[in-house]
């Protein structure tokens, strides 16, 4: 899953030439015509998990800044701008072709509230009413750990995050340590760590932040 030929998804420059092709998918409840291209993750539509990610989660803050960790051709980011277009939408993701390929489908569809690029040229300052991922598992449990402890920390005052993750991928294992991970590490901002729904084979787990 996620991979292309010899690269990985999470390659920050893919080997593979580029090479777009058209991509027709169904977002926020209409078929939206955009690009995809090898290399990336998922190039060929939208994947179980993201989209019982979209069906799942409950909708988006109408305002404010959302976020979408690990972008792709841009599925998720596209819904949250979509559906929340008052909202300003960051999409990062360490693939520099999945990062082109987002801002340009979200010109597609005339969504100027899509920023796309890599995490370090988000300003640290900003802070998430709504953050929506199906975080790359297979980057390995430390990165993983990382990349989760980098961004939810961000959450705003009431905001939350929704994770999907697969449940033979350790769905339950991850949220008991995030559980326990965000408790130890900020006691003063109250998160709460738990699971929104099962679908298929997928936990949708939520992380909420209660305080500043």
């Amino acid at each position: 899953m996620g991979t292309q030929g010899a690269d990985h998804y999470f390659s920050s420059q893919p080997s593979t030439p580029l090479k777009r092709r058209p991509l027709t998918v169904v977002l926020a409840g209409a078929e939206r015509q955009l690009q995809t291209a090898g290399g990336i993750f998922n190039p060929d539509g939208v994947d179980k998990g993201t989209a019982v990610l979209l069906s799942e989660a409950p909708p988006p803050a109408a305002a404010g800044n959302l976020l979408d960790i690990g972008c792709g051709w841009g599925p998720v980011a596209l819904t949250l701008a979509l559906r929340s277009p008052g909202a300003a939408v960051y999409a990062v993701d360490v693939n520099v072709r999945s990062i082109d390929l987002t801002n340009d489908n979200a010109k597609a569809l005339g969504l100027a509230n899509v920023h796309a690029s890599t995490p370090d040229a988000v300003d640290p300052a900003l802070r998430f009413a709504t953050i929506w991922s199906n975080p790359p598992i297979r980057v390995g449990k430390e990165e993983l750990h990382n990349i989760l402890l980098t961004w939810l920390p961000r959450l705003a005052k009431d905001g939350n995050a929704y994770l999907v993750v697969q449940k033979n991928l350790g769905a339950d294992s991850l949220q008991r340590w995030l559980a326990a991970e965000l408790l130890q590490r900020f006691p003063a901002a109250g998160f709460t760590v738990s699971r929104e729904t099962t679908a298929k084979t997928f936990r949708v787990l939520r992380v909420t932040r209660t305080a500043d």
